[in-house]
């Protein structure tokens, strides 16, 4: 079935979406994509934040290239925006998502990855853009996202030489926020998204809606939107409720620090 090349389970509110196609290191191949989409609109239905991570040996290991040698330059242009429409399902979707990389993170794999809000990787995670050197160039959205996070040089760099990251060359980079000891990454995604699942919904909106558009915008139009959304969040019952916890000290006063990041 085409669902099982991607797993769906739930932790309460937490969904775990796992690409299960191990013997090909996770290789995004059509019918990959379209179980990750179906996974991805059940997650969002149901849950409050998305954990995605790779069973076997592998976070993702890009686009599955068997299938790409028999496409037109048409079919490629469509096939390309398919993953564009998939990944922006989970990038501009209602839930947050988190990445827990290990192993390879590579081409469509860290476009994937990328398309989290947030990405926990553990020591044993490798990052590249191989595609470079294999003739190709990228199609799922890295030309804008990888580049955003790493800047346009460094991907320049990794594209042309075929240059890769380790996890805390990928952290100094700021493409990952969370670096953990090898095999953890999964239990640290999970503890974070526990954590980002309580998270009141108007603030999360803002976070995943506005905050996005606004590194578009003038200083002036993004200072404008920032006062719009919080004027939204902070009026509404959820903030009433959560600030009068707070007030009469029935609330902690900080959140306690979370070790491995920034």
């Amino acid at each position: 079935m085409t669902q099982d090349q991607v797993s769906l389970e739930f932790e309460g509110a937490v969904a775990l979406i796992g690409l299960n196609r191990p013997a090909k290191r996770n290789a995004i191949s059509d019918t990959l994509l379209a179980a990750l989409e179906a996974r991805i609109i059940e997650a969002q239905r149901q849950a409050r934040a998305i954990v995605i991570y790779g069973h076997g040996p592998s976070f993702c290991a890009g686009l599955d290239l068997s299938e790409h040698r028999a496409r037109t330059a048409e079919e490629v242009f469509h096939h390309s925006r398919g993953w564009h429409r998939v990944f922006r399902m989970l990038r501009e979707g209602p839930v947050p998502a988190i990445a827990a990389v290990h192993g390879a993170c590579v081409g469509g794999g860290l476009e994937l990855a990328t398309a989290c809000h947030i990405r926990v990787a553990d020591a044993t995670a490798v990052f590249a853009l191989p595609e470079g050197t294999r003739g190709i160039f990228v199609g799922g959205g890295a030309t804008v996202h990888v580049a955003r996070l790493l800047g346009a040089a460094r991907m320049t760099d990794m594209m042309l030489t075929g240059r890769t990251l380790d996890a805390a060359a990928a952290e100094r980079c700021g493409l990952v926020t969370y670096v953990e000891p090898a095999g953890a990454a999964l239990a640290r995604a999970r503890e974070l998204a526990a954590r980002v699942a309580e998270a009141a919904p108007l603030t999360v909106m803002g976070v995943l809606q506005a905050l996005p558009r606004i590194q578009d915008m003038s200083e002036s139009d993004g200072l404008f939107v920032e006062s719009l959304v919080a004027a939204l969040a902070q009026t509404a019952p959820e903030a009433e409720r959560r600030l009068t916890a707070f007030l009469d000290k029935r609330a902690p006063k900080a959140v306690e620090p979370i070790q491995g990041g920034n």
